[in-house]
């Protein structure tokens, strides 16, 4: 596969020159007047997407790329499905928006569909407008059912950019909002291959972090905690699997002490991990599951909370203290609903888990077989990450925690110039195609990746 500009290739019978003149007008409106989240405005040089379909987008030269990012990791069905498309534009010629303390038919259908899927009793949801505002949501809710405060939360986590969720947030991402004054401990969770706890071994790993977290608990004061929450499988910060046993312990210490237990899935939920939600893998139901992206794929804003029956009574006779103008917005739970039933009728969870054991699993392992810069693969369904290294004695990663490096600047430019997005963080290449990828895109993809890391590997010396 390679880079391709071929006119035949465009979507929706646009033309070179008009996709090349639109694309020009974008981007410099954007450089005029658009303020980018994440960056130094006057160092970016932002792509120009023109169109989408399937696992494919096309850049302002008409360049056509395989998506292996799925954007944030949020396009799960693949882009501009033509059923969710449908069911967006049926919802707006039929209801637009209507205030969230009314009923309405696709909030209801949503909520019924997600409930059905969710581990558990987790029947009652509440809807949000992405993640970061599902995991405040979470927080404020088990703060409420507790009366207690604190919330304990691991290092290498994200949980959004919203006042609490980026103070939960155990990467630098956090630092320059941080002020000591949000209430949350964080602890090391398990990482064999970085470990802080001197393990050799998964089992090791899972006691040894067990333990700590248990003293971090003692330490901290059982009474003052009022939950613990975990990316059941930690996305931007690694994509490192529990080890086995790990979310059944911190399970039983939450019950122990009385402490609620959130499970964000933003990330890793609805299909990511080849199952409707990663802690689906570890036979563990957690108090309260937060979740966004892939419930309909980003096609329009949604997020949410998933609620025990427990906490969910501590609101039977005294108000929720919250709520969003757009809470369960039409037009979003239309296509979650859309979504759900599309991945349901077309076995997409199926097939990131088939795709994912057979496909991506088997092939990054033949690229670390070949490729001295990769020190550690890791992941499930179309969830991997690729650990990139200086030297794996050492383990010293190919680019600083919380920064870049050239050398991983490099492998990003050799994808793209390939034909394929990539996703990147640190030192880390993210193999997180959609959950409909194709075999055959698959292996596109891993042919541009193993291309790609020559240059990483030239850069060892």
């Amino acid at each position: 596969m390679t880079l391709t500009t071929d006119t035949r290739s465009l979507p929706n019978g646009a033309t070179l020159a008009d996709l090349r003149s639109a694309a020009a007008r974008t981007y410099e409106l954007d450089r005029a007047h658009v303020f980018h989240s994440w960056s130094a405005q006057a160092q970016i040089n932002p792509m120009t997407i023109t169109a989408a379909d399937g696992a494919y987008v096309w850049d302002g030269d008409g360049n056509r790329l395989l998506d292996f990012s799925s954007q944030l990791v949020n396009v799960n069905i693949g882009h501009q499905h033509p059923k969710v498309v449908a069911a967006i534009q049926a919802q707006a010629a039929t209801l637009c928006t209507i205030a969230p303390q009314h009923a309405n038919a696709a909030r209801s259908e949503a909520a019924r569909l997600i409930a059905e899927r969710t581990p558990g009793d987790l029947n009652k949801i509440f809807f949000t407008n992405g993640g970061a505002d599902a995991n405040e949501h979470a927080v404020r809710m088990a703060r409420l059912h507790t009366g207690r405060y604190k919330v304990l939360a691991r290092y290498r986590s994200y949980h959004g950019g919203t006042d609490t969720a980026i103070n939960l947030t155990g990467d630098p991402r956090r630092w320059p909002n941080d002020y000591g004054n949000s209430g949350v401990v964080h602890f090391f969770g398990p990482f064999l291959y970085r470990s802080h706890f001197d393990a050799t071994t998964e089992a090791e790993e899972c006691e040894r972090a067990l333990a700590h977290l248990a003293s971090v608990i003692a330490l901290e004061g059982p009474s003052t905690i009022a939950a613990i929450m975990l990316e059941s499988i930690p996305g931007t910060a690694g994509i490192m699997i529990p080890p086995p046993g790990y979310m059944a312990g911190v399970r039983e210490l939450c019950d122990r002490y009385g402490i609620v237990l959130i499970a964000d899935e933003v990330m890793a939920g609805f299909g990511r991990c080849g199952k409707w939600f990663a802690i689906d893998h570890f036979e563990v139901v957690p108090d309260l599951l937060t979740f966004a992206k892939g419930v309909n794929s980003g096609y329009v804003p949604l997020g949410g909370v998933a609620i025990s029956p427990a906490i969910a009574a501590t609101f039977a006779d005294r108000p929720y203290p919250g709520g969003l103008t757009y809470s369960g917005h039409p037009l979003a739970t239309a296509a979650a609903a859309a979504t759900i039933t599309v991945m349901t009728e077309e076995g997409i969870v199926d097939n990131a888990a088939r795709v994912g054991a057979e496909v991506i699993g088997p092939g990054l392992n033949d690229l670390a077989a070949r490729h001295p810069s990769i020190g550690e693969i890791r992941g499930t369904g179309v969830f991997w990450a690729v650990e990139l290294v200086k030297d794996r004695i050492s383990r010293e990663p190919l680019a600083p925690y919380g920064g870049s490096s050239p050398a991983i600047n490099a492998v990003v430019a050799e994808c793209k110039s390939r034909g394929m997005l990539p996703f990147t963080n640190f030192n880390r290449i993210h193999v997180v195609p959609p959950c409909t990828v194709t075999d055959a895109q698959a292996r596109d993809g891993l042919a541009i990746l193993d291309a790609a890391l020559d240059v990483a590997d030239n850069s060892l010396g």
